[in-house]
């Protein structure tokens, strides 16, 4: 029987191989006309105020259908983030915000294994949230990064300050580019699962409801850390350069998991499969297109990552249980790690937020 080491070698291997074969297919999107405005980005140009540490918006554009494709400067970052923004079904009037984050290769294509796969691209999410008042955010970029504001700088990766970005930068922007009310709500998918956790208790009462889709939200345990050293390493990033060594007590610190009990008051949505074969892996299924390859890897590949997110929840309903702090869990039966089952757990988590954000 191999030794503790060996075992711990292998694991490390596999889930360096699965993090590799993280990222999906996605459809490219069409850039709109050079030179065009609408009347929502003008108006969006014109209001927007800068954060406290001079982050601003530097430019406002018409995307594809309602989307509207912002850039916006990142002092923290030293540079500047796409922004992708659906305005809310009445953008005369105040509306809350929802920050949707992306998984392992931030929704862009990064040339390894992935081509751009985001809530965009693989999801109906501009459809299903065009007859509701919410404005809805996706910031793109930050491949490997966890959303977290990093120790140091990467010479891959370069400097990675999510959070900063995502509770101090962003949101005034947002707020007086749009009219937003002050309620927030954040989710996210995979990578992004724990960030949404770290991101909210980074500033507490900011986000008042967060939805976690298929993720592990420990990450300071030896299972947690092979995760993320392995999602880091899978970008070509080192992951000492985000909190330190194994031994650091920066790991703990941005554990969700060990800061449950500070999530009190905040509204919680965690979903998962199992990583058994469900519904929607088929091969008439979503994202799939009929190809045996894009399905075989859903139900191999997919399946192993979703049996492994399915662990970790469990772990997290029974901390927050044990915590008394109310969540709505849905632990699916089956399903895969797979963009037709992220966008089901949009639309199911949608009412949580909704209570939350005052709609």
């Amino acid at each position: 029987m191999p030794g503790p080491t060996l075992l711990a070698m292998i694991r490390a291997s596999v889930l360096l191989l699965i993090a590799l074969l993280l990222g999906t297919s996605g459809s490219a999107r069409a850039d709109p006309p050079a030179g065009t405005t609408t009347p929502i980005a003008a108006r969006a140009m014109a209001a927007a105020t800068p954060a406290s540490d001079g982050a601003h918006l530097v430019a406002a554009s018409p995307g594809p259908g309602r989307v509207l494709d912002l850039t916006v400067h990142s002092p923290a970052m030293a540079r500047t983030v796409p922004v992708e923004v659906l305005p809310a079904q009445d953008s005369s009037r105040p509306a809350p915000t929802l920050y949707l984050l992306n998984g392992v290769d931030g929704g862009t294509d990064t040339g390894l294994w992935s081509d751009g796969s985001n809530w965009l691209t693989k999801t109906d999410v501009e459809r299903f949230f065009a007859d509701k008042q919410v404005t809805v955010v996706i910031p793109i970029g930050g491949a490997g990064s966890f959303y977290a504001d990093w120790q140091a700088d990467d010479p891959v990766l370069g400097r990675q300050r999510w959070t900063t970005f995502l509770t101090q930068e962003l949101p005034p922007i947002i707020d007086s580019a749009f009219g937003g009310t002050g309620a927030n709500a954040l989710a996210g998918l995979s990578m992004a699962s724990s960030a949404v956790f770290r991101v909210a208790l980074s500033a507490p009462g900011l986000y008042r409801a967060i939805g976690s889709y298929s993720g592990c939200v420990r990450t300071s345990d030896t299972a947690g850390r092979l995760m993320v050293n392995a999602i880091v390493a899978s970008r070509r990033g080192n992951p000492s350069n985000l909190w330190g060594p194994p031994e650091s007590p920066a790991w703990a610190a941005n554990d969700p998991f060990l800061r449950a009990d500070e999530l009190r008051g905040t509204a919680i949505y965690v979903s998962t499969g199992t990583g058994e074969p469900g519904p929607l892996d088929t091969l008439t299924g979503p994202g799939v297109n009929g190809s045996p390859v894009k399905l075989v890897d859903q139900l191999v590949v997919g399946g192993i990552l979703d049996a492994i997110t399915g662990a970790c929840t469990r772990q997290l309903r029974d901390r927050l249980q044990q915590l008394d702090i109310p969540a709505v869990f849905d632990l699916r039966p089956t399903g895969t790690h797979s963009w037709g089952y992220w966008q089901q757990d949009l639309h199911n988590s949608w009412p949580t937020f909704a209570a939350a954000l005052g709609e």
